[in-house]
């Protein structure tokens, strides 16, 4: 069999973090409008943005698809004609991801140069189910994340060559069946299958024996409790070439609500690991550690292979402590323009700090903060202040997506 370089396809939830996604290795970005996606506490955007998102994309060799993967109710089918008529005539996503049978059927009605994508969200554990989905013309199925590698391969055995497999291989999972969740609008009145997800699994739970009514027990797991809900991060770095045996064509990194640095940080690893992979499978086993080095510099719980390798047991548990480690702290994107260097400030740092130059071709330098100055030309010996427009000073050459982050102390 011919090895097929999978698609590396990276998530956006704003037309910045979208074109540091292009430029730091993404083959494909997915984002999602104002409307219809499961993300609706994310940032999202408008038509005009999105139209502006593609345009950048297109012009860049690099694909968008937009997600309209909620489970309808009768009040959300009313737009959903308009908003697919909108995207197929003004703002041309290469494809949609889709996950009700009634807004497929109205996608099917309206696009005629826009793929179809089937979400996980629809439950897609079987060749069956990819068949199902291929005969009504979607052409591309995102796998549950309940699937192991060897129940992939046999789907990718049992389906048409020109029906594409895209599955999770990063980033955040959910304890609900393949993101199915209840919690939320049970707890809160906000429906997760409706893009309004208050994120319950994250939260600490006791238990309540039925006969002691207020007398809660705590589920030690560790010195902060237990959150037996809450999921490790799935990241799948170490397994490129497992994954691609399996036959999956796209490889798709979750986070629609995390930062510019998760977005560079994640997709410049993926990318130099599968280009590493394709150049010399040597190559890419050398360079492992380096991979798991680089990845763990954004923010991230726990790792985990998931469900890959068979459902986990006590030495890969899934469930486990809430707790982020962050090591780095993000602060800006670097732009150029007639005034210099500048940045739009995400955190505080100061004159003298060492920070760290990140850049799209793999390569970090260590520099000082030489100045600051604000927008008016006025020197700062620090930026306290987010989302201020800071021009920089770093002893050193910079360049438009270049990002600027710092240890944390």
């Amino acid at each position: 069999m011919i090895m097929k370089k999978p698609e590396l396809l990276i998530p956006a939830n704003s037309i910045e973090v979208l074109k540091v996604a292009v430029n730091y290795g993404a083959d494909a970005v997915y984002i999602g409008g104002e409307a219809f996606g499961l993300r609706a506490k994310a940032t999202n955007f408008t038509p005009e943005e999105m139209k502006e998102g593609v345009k950048y994309a297109h012009e860049r060799g690099v694909k968008v698809y937009v997600t309209a993967n909620i489970f309808g109710h009768n009040s959300d089918l009313k737009g959903v004609r308009a908003y697919f008529e909108e995207l197929e005539n003004d703002i041309h996503p290469d494809a949609c991801i889709i996950s009700d049978p009634g807004i497929f059927s109205i996608a099917k009605e309206v696009f005629r140069n826009i793929d179809i994508h089937i979400s996980t969200q629809s439950n897609n554990t079987n060749y069956g189910t990819y068949n199902f989905w291929h005969s009504l013309g979607a052409t591309r199925v995102v796998s549950a994340r309940e699937l192991s590698l060897a129940e992939i391969r046999e789907i990718r055995d049992n389906i048409p060559e020109d029906l594409e497999i895209e599955t999770f291989v990063h980033g955040a999972m959910c304890i609900s069946y393949s993101g199915r969740c209840l919690l939320s609008a049970y707890f809160t009145g906000r429906d997760a299958n409706r893009g309004a997800c208050t994120h319950p699994c994250r939260w600490k739970y006791y238990l309540m024996e039925e006969s002691r009514p207020g007398e809660y027990f705590p589920v030690f797991e560790n010195e902060r409790g237990t959150y037996i809900f809450n999921s490790k991060d799935l990241c799948m770095i170490e397994h490129i070439p497992e994954l691609i045996e399996a036959g999956i064509d796209s490889f798709k990194v979750e986070g629609r609500m995390k930062s510019a640095l998760y977005v560079a940080t994640v997709a410049r690893v993926y990318r130099m690991a599968i280009d590493d992979y394709f150049t010399d499978a040597k190559l890419y086993e050398s360079r492992i550690p380096y991979y798991r080095e680089e990845i763990a510099k954004c923010t991230y719980r726990l790792y985990t292979t998931g469900f890959f390798f068979g459902k986990p047991d006590s030495e890969t548990q899934i469930y486990d402590s809430n707790t982020y480690i962050s090591e780095y702290v993000y602060l800006g994107i670097v732009q150029c323009d007639d005034g210099g260097y500048y940045i739009e400030q995400r955190n505080k740092f100061c004159v003298g700090d060492e920070i760290e130059v990140i850049r799209p071709d793999g390569t970090d330098t260590y520099v000082k903060v030489i100045s600051i100055k604000d927008e008016n030309g006025n020197a700062q010996e620090s930026a306290p202040h987010p989302k201020q427009k800071l021009y920089i000073d770093l002893g050193i050459e910079l360049h438009d997506y270049d990002i600027l982050r710092k240890k944390e102390a």
